[in-house]
């Protein structure tokens, strides 16, 4: 008795999995690193939870705004695209079906078995089995907006929110390595669960992801030093 092959991919998690990733990160590295900044300067400890909590807010809306605009964009490209398939598709019916034809040669097809598939699709979805082998769209990668602003949002919230915590639980004389250490924690977290929900690397990704927090706060840490010391 055979067995059904059960395949488990990571590719329909592409579209809120990447603005999930971004959105905790950002949030993470951006606040964190915020906060940094604003203690090198000598500033107090409320005046740091003030200026987190702003760059929270502030980030937040950014990455939902910069999200829904970037991927409307992308949506409205692939809504062009799609509208300029079915006009042709309804004027030039049999070049269409030629270059699907062609589409499945090239993979490898033979010309009379893909002639078949052709015919059978276009009677099928004319417009899916174009926008799949033409453009490249298909339910998994095509753009949703909203969702893409809404999980931006959410996850740099939480991101944001990891080294505000921090600031009510230090010690003010130990803020800045408890800020340091955390940081690179939670950014090792993040990393590894982002590559273990799309199935990629988990040591790559953690690396990848810690050291370029590492860099970004080193270097707002050195700016509010110098300006804090320069004021």
């Amino acid at each position: 008795m055979s067995r059904l092959h059960l395949e488990n991919h990571s590719a329909h998690r592409v579209g809120w999995l990447r603005a999930a990733v971004l959105g905790a990160n950002d949030g993470l590295i951006s606040t964190a690193s915020l906060i940094l900044g604003v203690a090198s300067a000598h500033a107090s400890a409320s005046n740091i939870l003030i200026a987190g909590t702003a760059g929270l807010a502030a980030g937040a809306m950014a990455m939902a705004a910069g999200e829904y605009v970037s991927v409307s964009s992308q949506a409205d490209t692939e809504a062009a695209d799609l509208a300029r398939e079915r006009k042709e598709l309804a004027e030039q019916p049999e070049f269409e079906l030629k270059e699907l034809t062609q589409s499945f040669v090239a993979r490898g097809v033979t010309p009379a078995t893909a002639l078949q598939v052709a015919k059978e699709l276009t009677a099928s979805d004319a417009l899916g089995a174009h926008a799949r082998e033409e453009l490249g769209i298909t339910d998994m990668t095509t753009a949703r907006p909203l969702q893409a602003a809404v999980t931006s949002a959410l996850t740099f919230s939480v991101g944001a929110a990891l080294p505000l915590a921090v600031v009510l639980l230090s010690p003010e004389k130990v803020l800045t390595p408890a800020m340091l250490v955390s940081t690179v924690i939670f950014l090792a977290i993040l990393g590894a669960l982002g590559a273990y929900v799309g199935g990629a690397s988990m040591l790559r990704a953690t690396a990848r992801v810690a050291f370029w927090g590492v860099i970004a706060m080193a270097i707002t840490a050195g700016v509010g030093a110098l300006f804090g010391t320069v004021v």
